[in-house]
């Protein structure tokens, strides 16, 4: 009689909940369901926590619909990044959660950038980035001190959903390592970050290991999502670490570029080698004494997500395949057409929160087909960036390709060609969700270690491969796309602060 594994994948823009066969470590089920991010005023990104677990509820209870639930042996989460949910002392969230994509703790990321930067790089995975835990707490000190006085812990955001499942307040890991606030070598918060950030030790939850478990389903819980009570809940880890695993990456030599809400490009380390000039991030994996370093964009599919909205498109079900269609029948390059994606400012690699989006060279001749390979040719030119600080000029790396704009062939090729690297294709769908499957499926002993559950994994055998007159032509792209932050640098600022919150 087959068993299961639930995965879980707490988004930015949705949750999804997928089923997987233990044996074949194959989804036989996944849902989705979406939610808004609330900007309450310009620069913030916020979620009701209310919104997720919702989506859960309604996503597991379908998901698990036609299955025997009498035979799911364990649930494991992975989530967003970054974000911050304040707990009250009856464990309730004491506000909307701030998100990664939020803008609002700039000035205290410059006032954290003003100190020892060397002496600081001892410690700290990176630099300080807007969304990210600890300047966010930063920003409530000062704003909402009230909230932070009332706390009695902060957590990330699949915590949350965590601890509505299990009653139990913790971490763990890999999430609590790009807060800002943990020390990725020891696994332990660190007093010299939590005392430059002026918070207190006394709301920083336990952390846990990603596959140990970190409690079981309550009976109340179990009744709203219609499964058995006791299932054994897996800490669980963020969610760039968790599709790493669906794709067996925890060794080095293999690099993973995602394309989803934001852009990430993954390296798994043996060492955590963090960068001195903190060009990029070193975070703890999901398994105890792997690593990896980690570089993001902010806006990659959400630009052109943005795109299909201001297009008129987002009641159209083949939106994207639509929008995919007509930037293939434009030229590389957009018939002089750039987009800059800084539509939530960026972080690798300018770091600059009031950066902003651009089209540059727009004309008459230009219509919607242009500007979709402009979204397109732009998320990769800056995912390029972030390659090249990653890998540096290691060009036997192989990069596995992932999100949603691996769906589109014509942004699959972009990518080859800006890159100027083979890639390959990656298998199978859900893949949050699927390596938050396989880290349940290891910490409640269904499989012997990740090698046995990783072992079970569809292999990715696709090849794109670049094409060598568009990487000649995208070279030269490249260096004005490099160029036009620096030229635009001071008036995006001075736009910035004339928008009236």
């Amino acid at each position: 009689m087959p068993a299961y594994l639930l995965g879980i994948d707490i988004g930015t823009s949705s949750v999804k909940t997928a089923v997987l066969e233990v044996e074949s470590a194959s989804t036989v089920h996944s849902l989705t369901r979406e939610y808004p991010v609330l900007q309450p005023q310009p620069g913030y990104a916020e979620q009701n926590p209310d919104d997720w677990w919702n989506a859960v509820v309604q996503t597991v209870r379908a998901a698990t619909e036609s299955i025997d639930k009498n035979a799911i042996l364990g649930i494991g989460l992975s989530g967003q990044m970054h974000g911050t949910v304040c707990l009250g002392q009856n464990g309730e969230p004491l506000r909307p959660a701030i998100i990664w994509a939020d803008t609002r703790s700039k000035p205290q990321c410059d006032a954290l950038m003003s100190r020892d930067l060397d002496e600081m790089s001892k410690y700290a995975a990176g630099r300080p980035a807007a969304g990210f835990m600890g300047p966010t707490l930063m920003w409530l000190a000062q704003h909402e001190p009230e909230t932070l006085a009332r706390a009695r812990a902060v957590i990330l955001p699949k915590d949350e959903v965590r601890r509505r499942l299990t009653g139990e307040i913790a971490t763990e890991v890999s999430d609590a390592a790009a807060s800002w606030l943990l020390d990725v070598k020891t696994g332990q918060w660190s007093d010299w970050l939590l005392e430059a950030c002026g918070l207190e030790q006394r709301y920083m939850p336990t952390v846990l290991q990603s596959t140990e478990i970190a409690g079981k389903l309550t009976p109340d819980a179990a009744s709203i999502l219609g499964i058995p009570a006791g299932i054994p809940v897996i800490a669980g880890c963020a969610d760039q670490p968790a599709q790493a695993l669906a794709y067996g990456l925890y060794a080095p030599g293999t690099a993973l570029v995602t394309i989803g809400t934001g852009g990430q490009v993954f390296l798994p380390l043996m060492q955590p080698q963090t960068d001195p000039h903190m060009r990029f991030y070193v975070f703890n994996h999901a398994l105890p004494e792997r690593w990896y370093a980690a570089a993001a964009i902010l806006s990659a599919g959400l630009s052109l997500r943005w795109l299909r909205d201001l297009l008129g498109l987002k009641d159209r079900a083949d939106a994207y395949e639509h929008l995919s269609n007509l930037a293939n029948a434009v030229p590389p390059g957009a018939e002089g057409l750039i987009f800059l994606p800084y539509l939530a400012g960026e972080r690798t690699p300018h770091f600059d929160p009031q950066a902003s989006g651009a089209f540059i060279g727009l004309r008459l001749h230009h219509h919607a087909g242009h500007m979709a390979r402009a979204v397109m040719e732009g998320v990769t030119f800056a995912l390029n960036e972030c390659l090249s600080l990653v890998a540096e000029s290691d060009s036997q790396l192989r990069v596995i390709i992932s999100g949603g704009a691996a769906a589109s062939p014509v942004w699959r090729q972009i990518q080859a060609d800006i890159f100027n690297r083979p890639l390959t294709l990656s298998a199978g769908a859900n893949h949050a969700c699927a390596g938050a499957a396989l880290l349940a499926g290891v910490g409640c002993g269904v499989y012997s270690s990740i090698d046995d559950a990783c072992s079970r994994l569809p292999q990715s055998r696709e090849q794109i491969l670049p094409n060598i007159e568009n990487v000649a032509f995208y070279s030269v792209q490249r260096d004005l796309y490099r160029g036009l932050y620096d030229t635009l640098k001071t008036d995006m600022h001075s736009l910035a602060a004339s928008v009236k919150n």
